[in-house]
């Protein structure tokens, strides 16, 4: 009996391993990929619009295929809020950049002092100034101890009034040529009995021993702190992938909601504001499906202010990465709403990488869109023995072809998911009749009398 019993579990596994043979067919969408660069490994980034074309949160739906429609092994490379390296705050060094009230020149000049490693020690301006002819222009940061790219700036300041403070950033590392890094935006506001601060500035994630903010305004605040927030390089976090406009809906004065395509980790959402002078204190809330309570996300201030003939503009919320499909918006109608039509809104989340050993001949394909199948991705330390994370920028590179998703036909995909399901009723009556012929062996041997001695 226990050989007939093990043979009964044998076949039954060899006809679920057969069944469970996935092919092209058994997706909704097909897209073509081109590769280049040596293998046999293979790195995509996903676009966010092919992503979309999955059917499963989680993208358990996603295979790649080679020409003859075998599946191919693969990793994913995703990343959440919750888990990423937030990175390491650094308090630095700032020194005060002078100039005379009727220079030309935006940049001061100025002579400084610093130790062998690169520390400043002073800064001081190039010429002599009169007693009540400097101006404060910005401020000079030192960042020669951070060895690690620059992710973040947080300011602090005092000033005689309350309002926008914009700046230029520039970086160096020898004090005398000097890269753009950007604009930097801060602000102080009071609106309602209530304060409403904005510190931070995002940098683009490079290395600079200096850092220069120069005001636009003549006089610049005076600094009461100055922080950067630097990265591992082997922990730089994937970008972000920004979707287009997504139109949103309204039924109620000062709440709009958007529905988005499936769910996603969401971390960064913006307002689109038409409408010059639009001040907007708002409260954003999430929500997986229907039927769930809205949970609150995230709150601030969304503006769009007009000063000096130039637009300041505040119009993204930061979120933590929770899975959303409902995104509703609670505008205070006391700083004038943002209209009856609900805005349209752009939602951002981490990219993701898909990492595939390339088997078989070519071309290859991607593959998404099933409901039903189970996720068949490989930890990245499986797919590609010894990995380190700075192997990924030596693999070679995949992309997609076109921007075209190659989606099946309706009459394909029907008949994909009944071939499908007539696997599954293929499966579960071998195992039924397996077991029917277990029991009905063992009711045989409980009946047949025992051996006489």
């Amino acid at each position: 009996m226990s050989r007939k019993l093990n043979l009964g579990w044998l076949l039954l596994g060899v006809a679920m391993t057969a069944g469970a043979q996935e092919k092209p067919a058994d997706f909704a969408a097909q897209v073509p990929l081109s590769v280049s660069g040596s293998g046999p490994w293979y790195r995509l980034e996903l676009p966010l619009s092919v992503q979309l074309q999955a059917r499963q949160t989680d993208l358990s739906d996603l295979r790649v295929f080679n020409a003859a429609g075998e599946p191919q092994a693969y990793a994913l490379a995703r990343e959440s809020a919750q888990t990423r390296d937030d990175g390491h705050m650094n308090t630095v060094k700032w020194f005060p950049l002078y100039n005379s009230a009727d220079a030309t020149e935006r940049a001061p000049s100025v002579r400084v002092q610093s130790t062998t490693t690169g520390t400043l020690v002073e800064v001081q301006p190039s010429s002599q100034l009169e007693a009540g002819e400097e101006v404060l222009r910005g401020w000079l940061l030192d960042a020669s101890a951070i060895k690690a790219p620059l992710q973040q700036l947080i300011l602090d300041w005092t000033s005689e009034r309350d309002g926008f403070q914009r700046f230029s950033i520039e970086a160096s590392d020898d004090l005398q040529h000097w890269q753009p890094w950007g604009e930097g935006q801060v602000a102080r506001l009071t609106f309602s009995d209530e304060r409403i601060e904005q510190h931070e500035v995002a940098l683009p994630g490079q290395s600079a021993r200096y850092l220069r903010l120069l005001w636009d305004s003549p006089n610049a605040p005076t600094l009461t702190s100055a922080q950067l927030k630097s990265s591992d390089p082997q922990n730089l976090p994937l970008p972000l992938v920004w979707s287009p406009a997504l139109a949103g809906s309204s039924t109620k004065a000062g709440e709009y909601t958007w529905q988005l395509p499936m769910g996603l980790n969401v971390e960064r959402v913006q307002v689109e504001l038409k409408q010059p002078n639009s001040l907007a204190p708002v409260t954003l809330a999430g929500r997986r499906e229907t039927s769930l309570p809205w949970q609150p996300l995230s709150s601030g201030l969304l503006y769009r202010l007009t000063q000096n003939g130039q637009d300041v503009v505040q119009n993204e919320l930061q979120l933590y990465g929770q899975t959303v499909q409902q995104l509703k918006l609670t505008v205070d109608e006391r700083g004038g709403g943002l209209g009856e039509q609900a805005p349209s809104l752009k939602y951002a989340v981490r990219a993701t990488q898909v990492i595939f050993l390339a088997r078989g001949d070519g071309p290859y394909s991607l593959a998404l869109g099933n409901p039903t199948v189970r996720t068949a991705n490989l930890p990245l330390s499986t797919l590609i023995p010894d990995f380190k994370p700075e192997k990924l920028a030596t693999l070679g590179k995949a992309m997609v072809q076109g921007d075209a998703v190659a989606t099946q036909t309706t009459t394909a995909t029907t008949a994909a998911v009944a071939e499908t399901n007539w696997k599954k009723i293929g499966l579960w009556a071998v195992l039924l009749l397996s077991v029917l012929f277990l029991a009905a062996m063992a009711f045989s041997l409980l009946r047949k009398p025992p051996a006489k001695s």
